[in-house]
């Protein structure tokens, strides 16, 4: 029965996972085609991120009046907080590509793990193993060799990426922690602030995307196409919103991290495919080392958690003995023949 709970949940992680890759993959080909110069130049960011989450609402409401899930008491107050991190994480990784170079943007997002761990520490008291520090370093070697090139940073860029890995970090540690604290699921939760953030974003997007880009939402010519991709993205986005809650509610905000390089590294390989990006010797090993590291890392998480249980069950072992023991000779006194004992050998001493 256990065997197969355990195959039954390895088979839902491993779903989950998937779809979660499947789905950020698609979003960023279909962004990149509705937002590149050569596709539709769709340049509004924050708002198309407002249209994304409108959907997830009317996908939630639409669940809860069907019966298919349920709503869950959250406080107000945590689901603002939760949004208004969220929201500042959304802007400040768009303020940080706009104002730093590429390859700085990708050190400040590489720079999340190491963040997380920290944070995850210092929130939950969580601590790592030697091999999965050796894991996540050689993961986030990998994915800057394959990812990172020009490095070109000033002081208002450096605080946007600050702002920005600080507050998605906690975005995604916070995930888990509410799932948890009030025993939701990820999709309860999620339709429960997607309507926050989607009105948020909807009203500060346009504003934020006029000082991002100089150009105004309304000025923009609407074709079919672009409303197809605009759809499109946004029916992936739903799907990406409930995977990343899943994954994270499933693992954790680190494990979230590390595996989702993966998406980096598909990335790569599909513009290599169908935008004829360009592919070097220095691409090809970074992806290597960076899916060995995954390997690796997959590898540590699993032993460090067979090493727990083994742990775990022995002081509880033998605390029971020693509890019994303790009765036992209770119970002589109480009888009146008092040996002197030996708690912890449970052997009478002369």
């Amino acid at each position: 029965m256990d065997a197969a709970k355990k195959q039954s949940s390895a088979v839902s992680d491993v779903g989950a996972w998937a779809m979660n890759v499947v789905s950020s993959v698609g979003l960023i080909m279909a962004n990149k085609q509705l937002m590149s110069p050569a596709g539709y130049a769709f340049v509004f960011a924050t708002t198309l991120t407002g249209f994304h989450f409108s959907m997830t609402a009317i996908i939630g409401l639409v669940s809860n009046a069907t019966g298919y899930s349920t709503r869950k008491k959250v406080p107000l107050w945590e689901l603002l907080w939760f949004s208004i991190v969220a929201n500042t994480s959304i802007t400040g990784m768009n303020l940080s590509l706009m104002l730093n170079s590429v390859g700085f943007y990708q050190i400040s997002k590489l720079s999340m793990i190491p963040v997380v761990c920290v944070m995850e520490w210092i929130l939950h008291s969580k601590h790592y193993s030697n091999r999965v520090k050796i894991a996540v370093l050689v993961v986030v070697v990998g994915v800057g060799v394959c990812t990172v090139t020009d490095v070109k940073v000033n002081a208002q860029g450096f605080i946007c990426a600050c702002v920005a890995v600080l507050s998605t970090s906690l975005q995604q540690i916070s995930i888990g922690s509410l799932q948890k604290k009030y025993s939701i699921g990820s999709f309860e939760l999620l339709s429960q602030t997607a309507p926050i953030q989607a009105l948020s974003l909807l009203l500060f997007g346009p504003f934020v995307d006029y000082y991002l880009t100089g150009k105004l939402l309304a000025s923009y010519k609407f074709s079919s196409a672009v409303l197809f991709f605009i759809i499109l993205s946004c029916s992936l986005a739903v799907f990406c919103n409930i995977s990343q809650y899943l994954c994270i509610g499933r693992f954790s905000a680190t494990s979230f991290q590390v595996l989702g390089h993966m998406k980096t590294v598909c990335v790569l390989l599909l513009g290599w495919l169908l935008f004829d990006s360009e592919l070097t010797l220095k691409n090809i090993l970074g992806m290597a080392i960076a899916i060995l590291g995954m390997v690796v890392y997959s590898w540590a998480v699993e032993a460090d958690k067979q090493t727990e249980t083994k742990a775990s069950s022995l002081p509880r072992d033998a605390a029971e003995e020693n509890v019994e023991l303790l009765k036992q000779q209770q119970q002589q006194q109480l009888d009146g023949s008092s040996p002197h004992k030996d708690v912890e050998l449970g052997k009478s001493q002369p």
